[in-house]
């Protein structure tokens, strides 16, 4: 059998099999939070695959026949008329915020719910002007007029413009080269690779990504029992990892969808969640990407934040693994790895103990991309 091209290689053509490794960064989450906890309503419902979206199928119309599905139609037409005021109101009465992955079509279409979201004063990211399951199939210009086009409905509704963006299919080759391009994101969630923020630089910069879920995700689960005990669990044991190791402090992301989350089980299964979140109190920090992308900006700025490029070709020295204390500065003869260097771990960045401060860009200004671009690769 012929070995392929890519044979022994970790990082290649886009991929990354080892990011960081048995060695992450301590996330220095403000007031030393254990998880940095986002909630993630999908406001889609309007903006979904349907012929008169000028899709060609319905979005469960597995047998590719062009027609209407009413059926179907009925089922998203759930969130927009009740299934995001359920959520709206739960959030209000937890008083928790989180973020909007919005279709710039969905908001369009009900406009009440733009203002619903703009009194919460909640983050709105762009889910693309519509749902379109596989951005491969669209030309680049066509997919850069989408993404302007989505970028001017939510300046038009919601009064600001969208700092992170993520599509729900899957995103082209041009993708992450128009974000960047685009010059007004602070991030993108089309990834699935981390429990933590990392950073890419495959466009001549550093752009951030923050990772996104399928597995703690509304959709993956029939009954809100099973989705309740699924968030329990993989909380606690976030919980358990950052007591153990301040390395061990990870993100969770939540996806919640209108038509699922928003049925009266799911929100009840969801409000019982959100009490046990209550009951870690300061170790769990509730926020919104955007506060994120502030706090790994302002803090983990390349370099020691980010996924370190391994040499082409070469596969990297295994990290060392997980140690806390001072030991875990003594751990550092790797001349590959992803952990933070020698000076950095001297001089780590300081602890937010001010929520407002995370989204502040004046405690620690950063030199231009270019410059740390320069410096971190060398």
């Amino acid at each position: 059998m012929s070995s392929d091209a890519n044979d022994g290689k970790s990082n290649y053509e886009r991929r990354d099999l080892v990011g960081y490794g048995n060695y992450p960064p301590n996330p220095q989450w403000p007031k030393r939070a254990k998880v940095a906890l986002n909630f993630v309503i999908h406001y889609e419902e309007g903006g979904e695959n349907c012929l008169l979206h000028e899709s060609k199928v319905s979005p469960n119309d597995k047998n590719n026949e062009i027609h209407r599905d009413l059926t179907i139609e009925s089922l998203y037409e759930y969130g927009p008329r009740v299934g995001f005021w359920n959520l709206y109101r739960l959030f209000a009465r937890k008083k928790m915020v989180c973020t909007v992955f919005a279709s710039g079509m969905a908001l369009q279409n009900n406009q009440q719910v733009c203002g619903a979201i703009i009194e919460a004063n909640w983050e709105v990211a762009s889910q693309g002007y519509q749902w379109t399951e596989n951005y491969q199939t669209i030309d680049e210009e066509t997919e850069k007029e989408y993404m302007k086009r989505a970028i001017q409905i939510h300046k038009n509704l919601i009064g600001k413009r969208p700092m992170g963006l993520y599509y729900p299919g899957k995103p082209s080759m041009n993708t992450r080269k128009l974000v960047v391009n685009e010059g007004g994101f602070l991030y993108d969630s089309n990834s699935y690779a981390d429990d933590l923020p990392y950073w890419n630089v495959d466009n001549s910069k550093p752009h951030l990504i923050i990772p996104h879920t399928l597995s703690e995700n509304d959709m993956a689960f029939d009954n809100g029992n099973d989705f309740n005990n699924h968030l329990k669990d993989t909380l606690r044991y976030l919980i358990e990892e950052g007591r153990a190791s301040s390395h061990g402090c990870k993100m969770m992301s939540i996806g919640l969808h209108c038509h699922k989350a928003g049925k009266p089980g799911f929100a009840m299964a969801l409000s019982n969640f959100m009490d046990y979140v209550k009951s870690f109190g300061r170790e769990i920090w509730i926020c919104t990407r955007e506060d994120i992308a502030h706090h790994w900006h302002d803090n983990h700025y390349p370099k020691g934040g980010g996924t370190i490029p391994y040499p082409k070709g070469g596969i990297g020295t295994p990290t060392p693994p997980i140690i806390d204390g001072d030991d875990a500065n003594n751990n550092s003869n790797n001349s590959v790895s992803n952990s933070p260097s020698t000076e950095e771990k001297s001089n780590p960045p300081p602890i937010i103990d001010d929520d407002d401060d995370a989204n502040s860009n004046n405690n620690n200004p950063n030199p231009s991309s270019e410059e740390m671009l320069s410096e971190w690769l060398g």
